[in-house]
């Protein structure tokens, strides 16, 4: 069996993967709040063994053969804040996340805070996510007393009155997080908030995504060198494999 001829189609379907990847920044990315998508690359052995004169392949002996593998991650890297003089507009310059009841009771976490007032005065995410406090509970307006105004540490009031303060969520390690749709994530079982001791929210302001349109580009261009390139060694490879074979007929 030609290994190289695999190693090829495997690096093939990396650079897919990457593309994918590519792909989805760049339709993601005017959402507000949207975290870069990254494709990462390793070699992993696999069970295929090269030739070695000293070994016997029908032995499981000889080195195991290298395959290139795409993995991919996000880049939770603060994007740039955006004014929009919008009361209901929260951004969040530094760590954390909102922290989001969803309508079927779970808990999920985002960074757009483009929210909106339900018809019972509840903030929600345009999800309909009820936005939580400090103390895990929906935050609902008072009738009758004015706009909300939010401090840079989170706290909530209309006109004297106040109403609580934004929960600021953060985690060791976001990587943990799953993705899920509209810029929320949900973290497993096993991952634990912790609250953000000095939280900063700005009002009136969105976090912009992080992904940036040109650099996607550039990218393309690589991966569609790369991919042809990777074609040529194949269609090489298999040319040569066939002329053997006439050769030894």
């Amino acid at each position: 069996m030609n290994v190289g001829i695999y190693q090829n189609a495997a690096s093939l379907s990396s650079l897919e993967r990457w593309q994918q990847v590519v792909a989805q920044n760049i339709t993601s990315g005017e959402q507000t709040a949207y975290k870069r998508r990254v494709a990462s690359f390793a070699a992993e052995e696999r069970g295929e063994f090269l030739p070695d004169p000293k070994a016997r392949i029908d032995r499981g002996e000889g080195e195991p053969a290298i395959f290139p593998v795409a993995h991919a991650s996000i880049s939770f890297r603060p994007g740039e804040i955006e004014t929009t003089r919008r009361s209901l507009d929260l951004a969040i310059p530094g760590p954390g996340f909102f922290e989001v009841k969803m309508p079927d009771g779970t808990k999920a976490y985002t960074r757009d805070g483009s929210f909106r007032l339900r018809s019972d005065r509840t903030l929600v995410t345009a999800q309909g996510g009820a936005v939580l406090n400090t103390a895990g509970m929906p935050i609902q307006l008072l009738p009758g007393r004015g706009d909300l105004s939010v401090n840079q540490d989170g706290t909530l009031s209309q006109g004297d009155t106040t109403i609580g303060r934004i929960a600021v969520q953060d985690f060791a390690d976001p990587a943990k997080l799953t993705a899920l749709a509209d810029g929320l994530f949900a973290a497993p079982p096993d991952v634990t908030p912790m609250p953000v001791a000095k939280p900063e929210v700005l009002q009136g302001n969105l976090e912009a995504s992080n992904a940036s349109s040109l650099y996607e580009m550039v990218d393309l261009v690589t991966i569609s060198r790369a991919y042809e390139a990777n074609q040529k060694v194949i269609t090489s490879r298999d040319d040569l494999m066939d002329k053997t074979l006439q050769a030894f007929g």
